[in-house]
């Protein structure tokens, strides 16, 4: 199944996300068997990022929520809400 991980970064907090980065995207490359599409949520000035939108492809929603839990982002405390919902991909298909 295919999961919907949204996570919303808090304010003013850039610099957590630039000292975490290359951990976060180790963990990414470590789980890239399970990724369908994954990338920064862009602020309004489509140059910062604001968060982070992953689709995930686990049996569980709680492989899931394991996988976001353990993500470098979500131990540093970068986001402020982090939700994961089912999600059907439709187009194109798969």
């Amino acid at each position: 199944m295919l999961y919907a991980i949204l996570c919303h970064d808090k304010a003013a907090s850039s610099h957590i996300r630039a000292e975490n980065r290359p951990l976060h995207l180790e963990y990414l490359k470590a789980n890239n068997d399970n990724i369908h599409a994954a990338g920064p949520l862009m602020g309004d000035d489509e140059q910062s990022m604001v968060g982070s939108l992953l689709i995930m492809n686990y049996e569980s929603k709680a492989e899931a929520e394991t996988f976001a839990a353990g993500d470098p982002y979500a131990k540093a405390g970068l986001f402020e809400s982090v939700t994961i919902t089912p999600w059907k991909q439709v187009i194109p298909a798969l």
